[in-house]
């Protein structure tokens, strides 16, 4: 899958079963519902769940909280706008 292919799924109306737990993190993103992404995530403890865990909390707003999330990721908060840091966290997760 390709991250074009990805935005096609994003009309479907159910989480398509093909998305692992990351992916399927930011296909409810990208539809608009932060909980439910935040929901998916929160609790996994590896370094890929902590970076989009960080993501959401800095599009939230809360950029103390993302700052912890970016370091337990072994990153930096990004400066690049939202949807670019979106779209290449879906295209790091295509690609494996």
């Amino acid at each position: 899958m390709d991250y074009s292919t990805f935005l096609d799924l994003l009309s479907k109306d159910t989480v398509p079963k093909e998305l692992d737990v990351y992916l399927q993190a930011l296909w409810w993103d990208a539809r608009g519902n932060w909980e439910r992404a935040h929901g998916l995530i929160q609790d996994l403890p590896d370094t890929k769940a902590a970076r989009i865990h960080a993501y959401l909390h800095r599009k939230e707003g809360d950029l103390w909280n993302a700052d912890y999330w970016y370091a337990r990721a072994g990153a930096i908060r990004p400066a690049e706008p939202l949807n670019t840091e979106a779209k290449g966290l879906i295209e790091d997760l295509l690609a494996g």
